[in-house]
């Protein structure tokens, strides 16, 4: 029975449990509905999906239907794991990353140590520590924003709960080699690392080929970047087998049909057409390298990107009102108050003509004052 003396049971609504006040949720970028907007906010992929992912859609949305969908997603598992060289046994599939990423804390990370994470990264999993109760230790990032491997390793070594970190990391976008993975890897062979891949399509480096030499080892992915389906939720993790079975344990304690029978089908269409995600991955590329020079022309500071975004400051500017009239001007992008990296925009790369239109309303942002 809830304590009704608690002063966090004094703040909440009379029906919540008491815990649900001081809970700190994720805020996602907006989705706003503005007349012409050029939305450079959220990280979607400026492209659509493969024209096969959306016929087997249609497919699938003509035929079965009025049946449960698969539960354990094997059409989907089996399409990662031939796409990566793995057995269908190391592949989880979920609705979406994040949802992954929250079974994965759920599964292996409420230990007695706390969970090791980079002060600045993806902001979920301090929401996801905070709701199950994990103890988390964030770490700082070095003067130029990288992970500090270092010191995260040394850390580790004195005893964690695991290590969680996005690669490369976001909202800097900088990636790190596998052989600083494998470091965090052998730093606590006996909790789970777990990395977070969501982006490293756009020029980072996979851990998943570590998968074999690492019991250890969790690598999280996501359909909704490069291959274009964030309004489906497709995610998936890859590791051992033994990782998995925990995935599934917590997955079948919580929703036995995460995926349904549309979201299986675009993504193993989608997974199946590489021609289509090379040329919408290398667009985007090409399109980043770009704006990256035309942002350097402005006068801006850009960090380096293996992401389908830059994160960007103008020495002179504050980051907050640029972001603010860009708006104004029907251009959104992401402005984040985290003290270390208030002065930066993350600007999702969009196509050639919206970064144009970006630039085009930055010079006349900057030229005004």
């Amino acid at each position: 029975m809830a304590d009704l003396t608690d002063p966090a049971a004094k703040r909440a609504p009379s029906f919540w449990s008491p815990r649900i006040a001081d809970l700190e949720p994720y805020v996602p970028g907006e989705q706003p509905r503005i007349r012409d907007l050029v939305k450079l906010n959220t990280n979607e992929n400026p492209y659509p999906p493969s024209p096969r992912a959306i016929q087997a859609i249609r497919e699938a949305a003509e035929n079965g239907l009025e049946l449960y969908p698969d539960p354990t997603s094997l059409a989907l598992r089996e399409a990662v794991a031939r796409r990566h060289g793995l057995a269908v046994e190391q592949v989880f599939a979920g609705n979406g990353s994040d949802e992954v990423l929250a079974h994965a804390f759920f599964a292996f990370f409420q230990q007695r140590e706390p969970l090791l994470m980079p002060d600045i990264s993806y902001s979920f999993y301090r929401v996801y520590a905070q709701l199950y109760g994990i103890a988390c230790e964030q770490l700082p990032v070095d003067e130029d924003l990288r992970i500090d491997v270092d010191a995260m390793a040394d850390r580790a070594r004195e005893g964690c709960a695991g290590v969680v970190v996005a690669n490369p990391n976001a909202p800097t976008g900088i990636g790190l080699p596998l052989a600083r993975i494998e470091e965090l890897l052998r730093a606590c062979p006996e909790r789970v690392v777990l990395v977070d891949e969501a982006y490293v399509d756009f020029g980072a480096e996979s851990a998943l080929s570590l998968i074999p030499h690492h019991a250890n080892l969790l690598v999280v992915q996501t359909l909704s970047k490069s291959r274009s389906l964030a309004g489906l939720r497709v995610g998936f993790a890859c590791g051992q087998a033994h990782l998995n079975d925990a995935l599934v344990r917590v997955k079948d304690s919580f929703n036995s049909y995460p995926l349904d029978r549309l979201a299986s089908a675009g993504a193993v269409a989608a997974l199946e057409d590489e021609d289509w995600f090379r040329k919408t991955r290398d667009d985007v590329v090409d399109t980043r390298e770009g704006l990256v020079l035309q942002l350097e022309d402005l006068g801006f500071e850009v960090l380096p990107s293996q992401t389908n975004f830059v994160f960007a400051r103008h020495p002179s500017r504050d980051a907050a009102e640029l972001a603010a009239a860009l708006r104004e001007r029907s251009v959104l992008v992401r402005h984040f108050r985290q003290p270390r990296i208030a002065q930066y925009l993350r600007i999702s790369i969009g196509t050639r003509a919206q970064c144009s239109v970006l630039v085009e309303r930055l010079r006349e942002i900057l030229l005004a004052q």
